[in-house]
């Protein structure tokens, strides 16, 4: 009997790995559909709707707090699931994940409470607003030919993400360079890269396979002339080229015309990136805006704390960063001071005498999720300002930066300083019980907390105003309610969305 029981424990612990698995990529398809809603039919109809083409709130009502669950289950739920199955080994189990994160899942009832109202607002409106039907239409479009270009490649390849938009495809002849012989072959024309395709046997409808693929980016179309060969041009990319010939002239300047335009919009989109090589150029030419003192608390390339006997400030004369001693023990000329060496911090060193790139990862090291700068979510949050903060009512408050970003309106940010490179800590609201701590012997009128199982979070603002103002965030971000930015009023400018936004050019 023993033996019996010792033989079925090996396939009892297999099929609950395999129940866990099979939850964790059921997890995965769900995300992917929520960013589709959320980051894509929302994202796009919102966007129309700022143009003033139809009310930003019939977008709000459709999907209610469809961001609140993305965000719930894409930085929750789908990373503990993750995590947890990576460590199978020792700790066999996802159900204390499960317990823990259920009490979120009342965010549901909204969702469904508005479910209805949801469906008749987006009837109403792809009936009242041909740009409203027509940015729907465009999106499930272009959804259901990624997917059939999907299946034509046989899953191969991993293209139905919302970010592909297909241009053109077709098939076209593809001229040999080494003699004079051609072949049928398939291209496919994305935003952000081309497939060229040669066929494949198949018993179920036509198939391909992908022979190379060529990223749009440094791309170039040239007309060609060859009389042996009419309608001939050249696609060079940085992976291949390409001497392809069209059926007729209509169809070679079609397709000119397609990837002229695919590399123009993808030039257009990628000028960001232009301007921050720009800034790098700059370094060193002109004197920077150099960091108050006062507006970090930790080295901003290291993280570690100031302290006024140990790590005192420094600031790089390149950058205008505040670093510690052993981030600026270096040297570099600069043109702005006449070429004489000055302390500069170690990324900029390594800028402006060339020796490295300081873009390039040292250790290899995943970014934290509490290395983001305070400066960066301040600049597009939805509220940002100094509080009194403790864990400890018997211990003195300290006070903190606290920021509430835009991209991850379910988090509270905790910094030591509006300049600080690397929070000290962040609270996930949802779940969270808000407490609004009237008169009392223990707190000042102005404080609350946040109270959760055993970990309680004591807050004491400026104003009562003040107070008021994160309250009424806080009270939505608690539910997975997305809350709306804090614009403050003209006389309170120092408390509001903007409050003490240090200017970080």
């Amino acid at each position: 009997m023993e033996k019996d029981e010792d033989k079925q424990e090996p396939i009892k612990e297999l099929k609950l790995y395999k129940i866990a698995s099979e939850l964790l990529q059921t997890e995965r398809a769900y995300v992917t559909r929520l960013y589709l809603l959320d980051q894509v039919f929302c994202t796009k109809l919102t966007e129309e709707a700022g143009k003033g083409t139809f009310p930003v709130e019939v977008v709000k009502g459709i999907f209610s707090n469809v961001g609140s669950i993305h965000t719930f289950h894409s930085q929750f739920l789908l990373p503990g699931l993750e995590t947890r199955m990576s460590q199978w080994d020792s700790t066999p189990r996802i159900g204390d994940i499960l317990a823990q994160l259920a009490p979120f899942l009342r965010m549901y009832a909204e969702y469904v409470k508005n479910f209805d109202n949801a469906m008749d607002l987006l009837k109403q409106w792809m009936e009242r607003s041909a740009q409203f039907n027509a940015i729907i239409q465009d999106i499930q479009e272009n959804l259901k030919k990624l997917m059939e270009i999907y299946e034509m490649l046989g899953g191969e390849e991993d293209i139905v993400n919302p970010s592909n938009e297909l241009i053109k495809e077709g098939q076209i002849l593809k001229l040999a360079a080494r003699n004079t012989s051609s072949m049928e072959i398939y291209l496919i024309l994305f935003n952000n890269m081309l497939l060229y395709c040669v066929p494949k046997f198949s018993l179920v409808g036509q198939r391909f396979t992908v022979r190379t693929r060529v990223g749009v980016e440094g791309m170039k179309v040239l007309e060609t002339s060859n009389d042996d060969y009419p309608h001939t041009f050249q696609v060079s990319g940085k992976e291949r080229t390409l001497e392809l010939q069209a059926s007729s002239e209509q169809d070679k300047e079609d397709w000119i015309k397609a990837f002229q335009k695919t590399i123009e919009i993808f030039q257009q989109k990628n000028e960001t990136f232009k301007s921050a090589s720009k800034e790098k150029e700059e370094l060193g030419k002109r004197a920077p805006r150099w960091i108050r003192d006062n507006e970090v608390t930790m080295c901003m390339k290291c993280k570690e704390p100031f302290n006024p006997l140990t790590r005192r400030r420094h600031h790089c004369r390149a950058c205008g960063y505040v670093v510690c001693y052993k981030c600026s023990d270096y040297k570099a000329s600069l043109r702005y001071d006449g070429n004489k060496l000055n302390k500069v911090c170690k990324d900029c060193y390594f800028i402006l005498t060339g020796r490295m790139d300081a873009e390039e990862p040292v250790s290899g090291k995943k970014r934290g999720i509490l290395e983001i700068e305070a400066a960066q979510v301040s600049g597009n949050s939805v509220l940002c300002g100094f509080l009194q903060h403790s864990t400890d009512r018997t211990k003195p408050c300290q006070r903190v930066w606290c920021v509430i970003p835009q991209h991850d309106a379910l988090v509270l940010y905790l910094y030591g300083a509006p300049q600080d490179v690397k929070a000290q800590c962040t609270i996930p609201l949802l779940g969270y019980q808000v407490e609004d701590v009237q008169r009392s012997l223990d707190h000042p009128p102005t404080s609350f907390r946040l109270r959760q199982s055993k970990s309680v979070h004591y807050f004491t603002a400026d104003t009562e105003e003040v107070k008021l103002r994160w309250l009424g965030v806080i009270c939505k971000a608690v539910i997975g309610e997305m809350p709306e930015c804090q614009t403050p009023d003209d006389g309170d400018l120092a408390n509001g969305c903007h409050e003490g936004v240090p200017d970080g050019s």
